[in-house]
């Protein structure tokens, strides 16, 4: 088994402890005053250093988050990735609690953090990170617990998730595919990054404790289980789940099963490394006449089939710094200047596939210019869109079952949405 924390530490943006709880015995609170002196010899800014910090026999691993430092301390040898994704799971818990994390939350509601900090480690190991269950039986009132309270059966059981007793007048579950795409082309038109990262993002209101299958168009389990994949089966890379899902199930036969937790929470998550291409493509020529006005023109055109429609497309185009006096022309929706942002706004409501929109703008520019130029500045194009009904990876739910053994019918309803992540198009 990995080392356990010694210690855990919550200190303000200067580095002062605001409360610790020692579980071995083995540091002192003088740690984190070294703790902080080996973190300020680094030079730069705090976000970017390494989140593990050695320092005469111990190991820090710390997170900042707003203006707090949750960090341990520890004499032995911890599995880093365990204690970092747990200082990530407190975090939810403290937010959870007190709606946001930071230093005043943390003072006045010191009394209820020294309630979790017992349930959530246990002698330096990380114990119990569920959120809602904790609030079970930690109320944000804790003068208010009943003596001899017993915890909530979650807590031992192996569905740590979701807690007995659960109720519901209408069984429903929602699920959500929804994949980003992330596109980088350079200024010579060239793709230099191209991926989907997909969510299967679930709202469940099911009563007492469901069992739930879910298939999907993957080529694996469509080969295991001798069906012929016609071509509409798919390959997903760097597959992550809930913890609720049977993974040994999964690696079996590619099945994927599980009891949800209560409400909403992220079931899956995906990559699609296969180079994709660029849903909606923009091409801007930008021509600067004299020194006094430059003169752009933009060409939007959609790349999907035409049975789909991309909503809410926003297109952002820059323009020089000192422009002035906009004179914008736009064959669909509506287009602003941004001064603020140093940008061209083009927003389009509704952009069906395989079309073709044109704008052209003229910016007014200041005759005199500084003796001493600097390079410009080419921020690039950015495009922000969602296409419903519509996947890039071609994901597929073949079905959602639902089985508990009261024996009742639970409504499933399964939507698909298709989004812009990073998406950028560098200009000449």
């Amino acid at each position: 088994m990995a080392g356990a924390a010694s210690a855990f530490f919550l200190l303000d943006i200067k580095g002062r402890v605001m409360i610790w709880r020692d579980y071995r015995g083995d540091v002192s609170a003088v740690q984190a005053e070294r703790f902080f002196t080996k973190l300020i010899e680094e030079e730069g800014d705090p976000h970017s250093l390494d989140p593990v910090v050695y320092d005469n026999g111990v190991t820090y691993m710390y997170i900042l988050h707003n203006n707090v430092y949750l960090m341990t301390a520890s004499r032995q040898n911890c599995n880093a990735a365990s204690i970092l994704l747990f200082l990530h799971r407190v975090v939810d818990v403290f937010k959870h609690y007190f709606e946001e994390l930071e230093e005043e939350s943390l003072r006045d509601n010191f009394v209820v953090v020294y309630e979790l900090l017992d349930e959530i480690m246990d002698f330096g190991f990380p114990q119990y990170t569920e959120a809602k269950i904790l609030s079970e039986f930690i109320k944000t009132d804790a003068y208010k617990m009943e003596v001899g309270q017993r915890p909530p059966m979650a807590v031992t059981n192996a569905v740590s998730w979701r807690s007995e007793g659960i109720r519901y007048k209408k069984n429903e579950v929602f699920l959500d595919v929804v994949e980003s795409v992330n596109i980088l082309v350079n200024s010579n038109g060239q793709i230099i990054r191209s991926d989907v990262v997909g969510a299967l993002k679930m709202r469940t209101y099911l009563s007492g404790m469901p069992e739930c299958k879910l298939g999907l168009n993957d080529r694996l389990l469509l080969e295991a289980q001798g069906r012929a994949t016609k071509g509409k089966a798919i390959d997903l890379d760097d597959i992550k789940f809930h913890q609720c899902v049977r993974l040994a199930r999964f690696e079996n036969d590619r099945t994927i099963s599980f009891i949800p937790p209560d409400g909403s929470f992220d079931l899956m998550t995906y990559r699609l490394g296969t180079q994709v291409k660029p849903l909606i493509w923009v091409e801007a020529q930008v021509e600067r006449h004299s020194r006094s006005r430059v003169e752009i023109m933009v060409k939007a055109r959609s790349q999907f089939k035409e049975r789909s429609t991309a909503t809410n497309v926003e297109i952002e185009l820059p323009v020089p710094s000192d422009a002035t006096n906009p004179n914008i022309r736009s064959s669909m929706g509506s287009a602003s200047y941004a001064p603020e942002h140093d940008c061209l706004l083009w927003k389009i409501k509704s952009f069906p596939g395989i079309k073709e929109y044109m704008l052209r703008a003229e910016f007014s520019l200041p005759s005199i210019t500084a003796e001493e130029t600097t390079p410009e500045r080419k921020p690039p194009i950015r495009v922000r869109f969602e296409i419903p009904y519509f996947t890039v990876s071609g994901i597929q739910v073949r079905y959602l079952k639902v089985i508990e053994k009261s024996g009742y019918q639970a409504l499933p309803w399964v939507r698909y949405i298709t989004m812009a992540g990073e998406y950028e198009l560098r200009l000449q």
